[in-house]
């Protein structure tokens, strides 16, 4: 297990060092100059070299590289261009927005997915299972900022059950922050749901004609203490994937969701920062979400390892 878990962290910091590449030369061959952005068409030359000059931005494209690199390992993401603030104190003030966000959805899509994948799965080819993948069929065909309208419609506007945006903040109390949350996590949720339930549902179904599961009920388990002694663990593996992508899209694609729901969270602040050409806060963000995805999946590769010792066997 050792040896499969420092394998994986090598891959991890390699696809770090690539992605951080990457990230820096395709932010800094985007057409459009900071410095000229902040100042507009009728800067002097002067005023604009000096403002260059106190961004840092006539340093050699290198060494810039390599001071943002460098400060990323010690906690300082650089300043903003334009609100001179530390970048790493406005990411830790969205995050706290952003976080709890993507872990409720993830939670509400795991608790729907969950029993309608099994549920599918025990009733294959009757009217239970049809009407179960025909729901997630629709939730996948549904973009999720079509059920954020449709959630504000119904709950906030109609029954006014939840605001129609806006977030109330921790210091508010927890139940005011997670009741600001509720409908843009449901919005996040339920296309997620909708694929985790037909992942759950596929899996379970190649589980259960295996050997094993024969084997099983040859025993006298009922098909129920089959699936859910020997069969669910089986089938967690493609499911682990897709949580564990879920997890890093909810973190890094609900730039939509905050912008219908006006939530300030990491998926604003990226929009806000590449409307202001602000390339510190778009480079810090970006890199800090690809983080977060690419040790979600080192975590996820442990996990196979645990539920399936075959893994660590190959390595």
């Amino acid at each position: 297990m050792l040896r499969y878990a420092l394998k994986r962290l090598l891959s991890l910091i390699l696809s770090l060092a690539v992605a951080s590449l990457m990230i820096f030369a395709v932010i800094e061959v985007a057409p459009g100059d900071p410095a000229s952005f902040m100042l507009g068409v009728n800067a002097q030359p002067d005023t604009l070299a000096a403002l260059r000059a106190e961004l840092g931005l006539d340093v050699p494209k290198t060494e810039r590289y390599l001071a943002w690199v460098g400060g990323m390992l010690t906690g300082d993401f650089g300043t903003s261009y334009t609100y001179r603030t530390p970048v790493s104190q406005m990411i830790a003030d969205r995050m706290w927005v952003s976080l709890p966000l993507a872990l409720y959805a993830l939670t509400l899509s795991t608790l729907i997915a969950f029993p309608a994948g099994i549920y599918a799965a025990s009733r294959r080819g009757k009217p239970g299972d049809i009407a179960v993948m025909g729901a997630t069929q629709l939730g996948v065909a549904v973009p999720n900022f079509w059920f954020a309208m449709m959630l504000v419609l119904i709950f906030a506007i109609n029954l006014r059950w939840f605001n129609a945006g806006g977030f109330a903040g921790w210091d508010k109390g927890v139940w005011a922050a997670l009741h600001s949350l509720t409908l843009p996590a449901i919005a996040l949720a339920l296309p997620q749901a909708a694929i985790l339930a037909r992942v759950m549902r596929s899996a379970l179904l190649d589980v259960l004609g295996e050997d094993f599961m024969r084997t099983a009920r040859a025993k006298g388990l009922s098909r129920r203490q089959a699936l859910w002694r020997h069969g669910l663990r089986n089938a967690l593996i493609p499911v682990l994937t897709i949580i564990g992508l879920q997890f890093s899209f909810l973190l890094a694609g609900s730039i939509i969701i905050e912008q219908v729901f006006y939530l300030p969270g990491l998926g604003r602040l990226v929009f806000q920062a590449i409307s202001s050409r602000d390339l510190i806060v778009v480079e810090s963000v970006v890199m800090l979400l690809v983080f977060a995805v690419i040790v979600v999946n080192f975590v996820v590769d442990l996990a196979y390892a645990a539920v399936d010792p075959r893994l660590r066997s190959r390595t």
